[in-house]
């Protein structure tokens, strides 16, 4: 079975083309941080109007690397939630558009479905089932995989996102958008102890996280001192080391919990380096293996989509039976997939 992959649920177009036989044969990605960082962050209307300028010059030259025609497409899979609900709609009416004049099925796939899949684009992929620490701008989950579209919820932020925190407060620093990565890049010359933060929600049972108020500790750290490079790399390090220290102990008490011996992170915020390294280490004494998609993959792409739509479509899922396009969808809300 052959797939076209369609995501568009932020900023960032992405079009893939995966082979249940022979893998992934070409995925392209079109990033829109150049058109949103004036305004310091992701403007929605702007968005939606780059993906529809986007998406078929996309789908032309993914189907050229791939070495695909329409004939061989055996089905479509988008993007259908949760996400900017401008941005969706822009690919589930595009996908269903190109899906009407191929006359190919089509499945609407849930984009933190996407996110848990991508380790198994891998050329070592994880056993299922496992446990998955989900880290991005919109969402932090701890989530027990059972089988595709099997998920439970362990635990979940109760206010910012981890990723949304790290953006938020390299705002505060006086950082370029996409704040996350630059973050990081300055915590890298921080040292420690000058600045401490709290970890969330750690002295309480339970595996929910809760970040907003690591934002207002980097205020109030910046506040009736003198603001130089080293302090705000000072501050940069405490809140990054605040967050990793947060996400590892949440995982740790959920590997314990499940006696998953299999740990999948998945989301940008999983290409942090220092929360790759004290993940392996929390996996390591719990005497579980570690499991990343690469880096780009890590990140919202169109591979994803199309790997799980591929999962969805060989499971005799009904096509078009998603909704066209959801901008909040609870992920234990899916139905397994019928493999």
């Amino acid at each position: 079975m052959r797939i076209l992959g369609i995501e568009s649920s932020c900023d960032e177009t992405a079009v893939a083309v995966y082979d249940d036989a022979r893998g992934l044969l070409a995925h392209r990605l079109h990033s829109q941080v150049a058109l949103h960082q004036a305004y310091g962050g992701v403007v929605p209307e702007l968005a939606s109007r780059d993906h529809v300028a986007r998406l078929l010059p996309l789908v032309r030259e993914v189907l050229d690397a791939a070495g695909t025609r329409r004939g061989d497409v055996d089905g479509i899979a988008y993007t259908a939630g949760p996400g900017l609900i401008g941005a969706l709609l822009v690919g589930a009416c595009f996908a269903r558009a190109l899906a009407l004049v191929w006359d190919k099925p089509i499945v609407g796939v849930h984009h933190l479905e996407g996110h848990l899949l991508a380790p198994l684009l891998e050329a070592d992929p994880p056993d299922l089932p496992f446990l998955a620490l989900l880290v991005s701008g919109g969402h932090t989950q701890l989530v027990d995989v059972a089988a595709v579209g099997r998920y439970r919820i362990l635990g979940e932020t109760l206010d910012d996102a981890a990723g949304e925190a790290f953006d938020k407060t390299a705002k505060l620093l006086g950082l370029p958008y996409p704040g996350g990565a630059a973050l990081a890049r300055l915590a890298e010359r921080g040292a420690a102890g000058p600045v401490h933060f709290p970890r969330p929600m750690l002295d309480r049972p339970g595996l929910d996280f809760s970040f907003s108020g690591l934002k207002t500790a980097a205020l109030v750290a910046l506040r009736g001192r003198s603001v130089d490079e080293q302090t705000r790399a000072d501050v940069a390090r405490a809140f990054e080391e605040a967050v990793v220290d947060t996400l590892a102990e949440k995982t740790r008490r959920a590997l314990s919990l499940t006696g998953h011996r299999r740990l999948v992170v998945a989301g940008g915020v999983g290409a942090n380096r220092r929360l790759r390294e004290r993940l392996a280490a929390t996996a390591r004494e719990a005497g579980a293996r570690l499991y990343f998609p690469r880096a780009e993959f890590c990140t919202d792409n169109g591979a994803m989509i199309a790997l799980a739509g591929c999962l969805r479509l060989k499971g005799g899922h009904p096509a078009g039976a998603a909704p066209p396009a959801r901008a909040r969808w609870p992920l234990d809300e899916l139905e397994p997939a019928r493999l």
